[in-house]
């Protein structure tokens, strides 16, 4: 099987390199009635409400008041934002304020009613109870189209529950290196498997045959166009050298089914393409994907994308709309993106004619949908339907998700699967964390800063685990540690990655362990024990776990289950009466890796040697002859890259083992998630902010109240002599956004170092590195053999100041102690 699916790839990429881009031919076809209506509107809009109709605002930075002013043609809520900045925010809640932004829309201009979209990547991710599917990797080793269409049906009636118009799903990108952080966005590195499961999740959102736009579908997003797996170096962002040949053989694969089964808008992506920004690529968006490729519906930029072309700024970009994005993301600064649009209209860097093209563009898509007949959402077929958010069909589909999305990797002596009346211990980080196993775009952008409770009616794996045996006459103990009274049966350990998202989740290597050390040493502790161990692993990529693998006498691949942790244990834990409850179906996917360094490793390529290939994964009626006996070695070729010469703490979320903690004179050690939180007595107070990326930045506020400080520290010390050797230092990016009046220190362990007059000096409102070498902290006492807190910021003035991209330096050049 595995033989003749390599076989078919190559076959599949010699057939397509020696042709030109492919010509879609979309299930919606133009129909002569809404052109006519389109361009009646059209005719009788000024340049000001055609040029509103391109912008999409955040719903953070406009109210429906705006909107009477500026008749956007739609808002969007970002990850982690919420109605009335509540997390906790309830159906009605949504609804409510999608209503008051409607009637707001219908009020003003040419009364075209405005559209609100979402990122539900995995289900309605970012609302409280909602179900929340496996992520895309997962979803991917599933090899089940139908059930990919089935997850589009129940996310598109859970949207529409909360009176949304349109998600920002799915994304089609094909990953080339496991080392992007988006990769568990990505259903497979083989293009033909993203393109059926394109096809399919269009399907269920959209509707298809006679359903296409009924009550029960919304409008879906083709994502991200295009290249985005394939950066060089796995780079979130990055650069795409691919030859074209490439580029439609391997990344245009999932645009083409998905424009075929009526996507009608398609995301443009932050990434370039041989140095040039998709969001300023006349030639890829205008030439090919709506010439060539015949798509006729809209261009939505990504967010603040069209900032990152050159000559570009978040407020002002013509090259974006005249290289084909037709509408902007524009988050915050859409007001002044408005303005600039317009006189760049009016001084002819931008044509009259590309306005009317994208405004005819965006208004065909909402007719299409039928946006001026739905009235209110509050008025629609599912709008506050309660009973839709999480219901028990939903979880259901979810459940049959996760089982058959699993992928057995290792089952020695067949120890799986085990009696329900086992004495089971359940340990790891992963055991009864629902926000864990969710990962990235749950609830939050990052998916942290969540705890069980904020996934209500969902189940964690221990949950399930500890149902099925207490059922079957057994017993399940939670330790995550491992510990025990008696001695079990067997124990499972849940454990992987922490929750992440985008560039955030970049890494370096495969190399697990060498961010989690703890779990390796809790296996090893267990079996040692004489305790036989089955690793259940979440991940949102393939990693180099060969000690992982050789210490678990099974090893399961769960990737990213999501709110339904049951389905594991569905597979683990035989019936009552000893049959087999449900088997293994789960296939990987993603070649999984046989060293730390093998990051770009993809069936079809050149010495393709996996430690476990393409299409692998067991089933019970299989023999497992894997051992205990894999290399231990990450870097067998001598190319380790751990020696690097800077230690990170910041690059967007603090760097594991940091974290970020926030305190004041209440003595109050308060740990900050996903970069929002304050100090006890509210005198320090931290916001994520943007600087490049998305809250790749930290705004903190001092009140002046009294001495607060905003720090980082790892549990564990850390050794820096290292660095002091080569005059090492401290670099970080500082942004000084008030006047500091009071000393300003910033400190290592306890040693510091007055940067007042450093900041002061600066220009406002302006990034500037700053470096501070460390032999400043040592001569003031700091002991570099145990570094515990590596970067405080401590004052008890009244100041504002932005940080990011702070890290360790092994060399300084011509730095001097402020």
């Amino acid at each position: 099987m595995l033989k003749l699916i390599y076989i078919m790839s190559l076959i599949f990429a010699f057939k397509i390199s020696a042709q030109t881009w492919p010509s879609t031919s979309s299930v919606i076809k133009k129909d002569p009635a809404i052109e006519q209506q389109i361009q009646g509107i059209l005719n009788t809009m000024s340049l000001e409400e055609k040029v509103a109709q391109m912008i999409q605002a955040e719903i953070k930075f406009i109210t429906p008041d705006d909107l009477k002013q500026f008749p956007l043609g739609s808002i969007l809520n970002g990850g982690g934002s919420f109605p009335y900045d509540n997390k906790l925010a309830t159906i009605a809640d949504w609804v409510n304020l999608a209503d008051t932004y409607y009637n707001a829309s219908i009020e003003s201009g040419k009364n075209i009613p405005i559209i609100w979209g979402t990122d539900a990547v995995h289900g309605h991710n970012n609302v409280i109870g909602a179900t929340i599917f496996p992520h895309n990797i997962g979803l991917g080793a599933t090899n089940n189209p139908n059930l990919i269409e089935k997850i589009g049906k129940a996310t598109a009636l859970e949207v529409l529950a909360t009176g949304i118009d349109w998600v920002f799903a799915p994304t089609v990108a094909v990953v080339r290196n496991d080392k992007w952080g988006r990769a568990y966005e990505g259903y497979s590195e083989e293009p033909s498997i993203v393109k059926k499961y394109a096809e399919s999740m269009i399907n269920g959102l959209q509707g298809k045959n006679d359903n296409i736009f009924n009550q029960n579908h919304l409008i879906a997003t083709a994502k991200h166009f295009i290249g985005d797996g394939g950066t060089q170096d796995g780079i979130d962002q990055g650069n795409n050298t691919s030859n074209e040949d490439e580029l439609i053989s391997i990344h245009a694969q999932g645009y083409v089914s998905a424009i075929n089964a009526g996507a009608q808008t398609v995301m443009a992506s932050f990434n370039s393409w041989k140095g040039i920004k998709l969001h300023g690529h006349k030639y890829l968006l205008t030439d090919v994907l709506k010439g060539k490729m015949n798509f006729d519906g809209f261009v939505i930029g990504d967010w603040n994308g069209h900032g990152q072309v050159t000559g570009c700024r978040n407020d002002s970009c013509p090259q974006a709309i005249n290289a084909g994005v037709d509408m902007f993301m524009a988050p915050q600064d859409w007001k002044s993106l408005f303005n600039n649009t317009i006189k760049q209209v009016k001084n002819g860097e931008i044509q009259l004619a590309r306005i009317n093209d994208a405004v005819t563009r965006i208004l065909r898509v909402k007719i299409r949908y039928g946006i001026y007949n739905l009235g209110e959402p509050s008025t629609r077929k599912h709008a506050e339907n309660e009973s839709l958010v999480g219901s028990q069909y939903h979880r259901e589909v979810a459940t049959q998700a996760v089982r058959e999305s699993l992928v057995l990797l290792k089952n020695t002596n067949n120890i799986l699967p085990l009696s329900a009346d086992s004495n089971v211990l359940v340990a790891g980080s992963g055991a009864d964390n629902i926000g864990k196993q969710s990962g990235g775009w749950s609830i939050t952008w990052q998916g942290t800063g969540n705890t069980n409770s904020d996934f209500p009616g969902a189940s964690s794996i221990y949950s399930g685990i500890k149902k099925a045996v207490t059922l079957g006459g057994g017993r399940a103990t939670l330790s995550h540690n491992g510990d025990y009274i008696s001695k079990p049966d067997v124990a499972i350990v849940v454990f992987g990655e922490e929750p992440y998202a985008e560039g955030q989740g970049d890494i370096k290597n495969l190399y697990y362990g060498s961010t989690y050390p703890q779990d390796i040493a809790l296996l090893k502790k267990l079996k040692s024990q004489g305790i036989p161990v089955v690793s259940i692993f979440i991940t949102g990529r393939p990693l180099w776990v060969n000690p992982e693998l050789n210490s678990s006498d099974a090893f399961v691949v769960a990737w990213l289950p999501g709110s339904e942790g049951v389905g594991v244990s569905d597979v683990l834990i035989r019936k009552n009466n000893g049959e087999v409850n449900f088997d293994f179906k789960g296939k990987l996917s993603f070649s999984w890796p046989s060293h730390a360094n093998q990051t770009d490793l993809n069936i079809g390529g050149i010495n393709y040697k996996p430690l476990f290939p393409f299409g692998y994964g067991l089933n019970y009626s299989q023999t497992d002859n894997l051992g205990d006996n894999l290399s231990e070695n990450p870097f067998p070729q001598g190319d380790d890259p751990g020696s690097s010469d800077k230690l990170e703490i910041f690059n967007g979320r603090p760097v594991s083992p940091f974290k970020t903690f926030v305190s004041d004179s209440a003595n109050s050690m308060k740990e900050i998630v996903a970069g929002i939180g304050e100090s006890e007595n509210k005198v320090v107070k931290s916001v994520a902010i943007d600087k490049d990326t998305q809250e790749d930045a930290r705004q903190i506020t001092f009140s002046g109240a009294e001495t607060g400080a905003y720090f980082f520290e790892s549990e564990n010390s850390i050794n820096l002599t290292n660095y002091s050797e080569t005059n090492g230092a401290v670099t970080f990016y500082l942004r000084r956004d008030s006047f500091v009046g009071e000393p300003f220190l910033l400190e290592m362990n306890q040693s510091s170092v007055d940067i007042t007059n450093l900041i002061n000096d600066l220009k406002p409102k302006q990034w500037t590195k700053l470096t501070v070498p460390l032999s400043c902290f040592v001569s003031r006492g700091l002991n570099l053999r145990n570094l515990k807190r590596s970067f405080s910021i401590v004052s008890n003035g009244s100041a504002m100041i932005s940080l990011a991209d702070i890290r360790i330096d092994a060399k300084s050049m011509n730095s001097v102690c402020p």
